[in-house]
């Protein structure tokens, strides 16, 4: 065996600096993320900095001045954090553990370069987002849709009768496209015993109320319509 050979005292033992500052570190990051109970608590953001520092080190170690395991490193936790984004309805969920584990690995790639002072500047400011950007967040949220400058979607849903939806369809495609409204998406959903819901998701980078409302009163006035109405989100 060649473990006795290979051993060196003073290599192991930055690699065990360059471990135990991953560990620390990634145990910071996780703390925060495990009493927002996130999908990615305390043991997954450790194990990721001690996996990004223990590539980085061998790395160093056997191949030094080659940054190809880092490119392999991020790469490979790109397709982690995939795994914890998940599509709620309308509403995407995830983002911000898939970017911590990101940052996770950033910081372990740093300790394991020997890099201290870079991971700890890195795990700093990887928990100021997640906590002193936060108020920052929600006041944000809290605040009304600004309809002409909010970067949005908008959904128009026109109500008719069953029998009467492929013609209605029709005309609300027309219409829309001679408003010059791009289509995101056009959904039909029934509604009642005899009606259904065109629903119809634009994307209109800078919107007037009153167009949507004067488009509105053009639909409603459409043979087998019974009812229009538009509203605007900004979940996405």
């Amino acid at each position: 065996m060649h473990a006795i050979e290979n051993f060196q005292l003073t290599p192991f033992l930055n690699t065990l600096i360059s471990l135990l500052a991953a560990f620390i570190l990634g145990s910071i990051i996780g703390l925060e993320r495990q009493f927002r109970q996130r999908t990615a608590g305390l043991r997954t953001n450790v194990l990721v900095a001690v996996g990004a520092a223990a590539f980085v080190d061998l790395s160093m170690r056997l191949m030094p001045g080659d940054t190809r395991v880092i490119a392999y490193v991020v790469s490979g936790v790109g397709f982690l954090g995939a795994g914890a984004i998940m599509k709620d309805g309308a509403s995407v969920r995830g983002l911000n553990t898939a970017a911590t584990l990101w940052g996770s690995a950033a910081v372990g790639a740093a300790a394991g370069a020997g890099m201290m002072a870079e991971a700890v500047l890195v795990a700093a400011l990887v928990l100021a987002a997640n906590t002193l950007l936060r108020p920052v967040v929600n006041r944000i949220d809290r605040s009304p849709i600004n309809e002409a400058t909010a970067e949005a979607t908008y959904a128009l849903s026109v109500i008719c009768a069953r029998i009467t939806q492929r013609d209605v369809l029709d005309k609300v495609e027309a219409w829309l496209e001679q408003s010059n409204y791009p289509l995101r998406a056009l959904d039909i959903h029934p509604f009642g015993e005899a009606e259904v819901e065109i629903e119809a998701l634009l994307l209109p980078q800078a919107v007037k109320a009153g167009e949507l409302d004067t488009l509105t009163e053009h639909l409603e006035a459409l043979p087998g319509v019974n009812q229009v109405f538009w509203s605007s989100r900004s979940d996405d």
